[in-house]
């Protein structure tokens, strides 16, 4: 054996003594001895009591969770479904001319300027604003099919103009809007 290994293995008998030694030295320390807690029986139980009430309200909460998520899947059944903001407004106008088209004679609607905004966190709100000329009573009978849609829409301006006062006809600007998913409303850009 060479002389570096001899020093090598001296070495490495020393470093293991010293191991040894310092692992099984006895200790005069004390081991840490666990109190009971200072918590009574009684407050146990009181606080056992709050957690049985508290498990006890979450069926009726999760009840009232489910029959709002049905509600709300019901009230959006009435968005516009589109894949851009276009389509959609498309579909708007296409509404609005399904319900002039069903009066006598149908109402020759002009479309003037389309809109999409933020409406709240979660939507948007798809408009266009119409120009027409007609009787009253087909704008009374035009406002009416609105609110009786399945979609979402809505009158948001109205302004009248009366221009024929013998045949009784008006001529009118009307906005309406729809609910969108919030999706096609373009990001603004800052």
């Amino acid at each position: 054996m060479t002389p570096f290994y001899r020093r090598a293995v001296a070495l490495f008998a020393v470093a293991l003594v010293l191991g040894l030694v310092v692992r099984f030295w006895p200790d005069n320390s004390q081991s840490a001895v666990v109190s009971p807690s200072a918590e009574t029986i009684a407050a146990a139980e009181k606080r056992l009591a709050r957690a049985r009430d508290v498990a006890a309200t979450v069926p009726p909460r999760e009840g009232i969770l489910k029959k709002a998520q049905g509600e709300l899947a019901q009230r959006e059944k009435g968005l516009l479904i589109a894949d851009t903001a276009a389509q959609a407004q498309a579909q708007l106008l296409q509404v609005m001319r399904s319900l002039a088209g069903v009066e006598t004679p149908p109402i020759d609607l002009r479309s003037e300027a389309f809109g999409i905004r933020p409406l709240g966190d979660s939507y948007g709100e798809a408009s266009v604003a119409l120009g027409f000329e007609c009787r009253i009573d087909q704008l009374v009978n035009l406002l009416a099919g609105i609110g009786s849609r399945p979609e979402l829409v809505s009158t948001t301006d109205l302004r009248i103009n009366a221009t024929n006062t013998k045949e009784k006809l008006v001529s009118v600007r009307l906005t309406v809007s729809a609910v969108v998913p919030r999706k096609l409303v373009p990001e603004r850009r800052s």
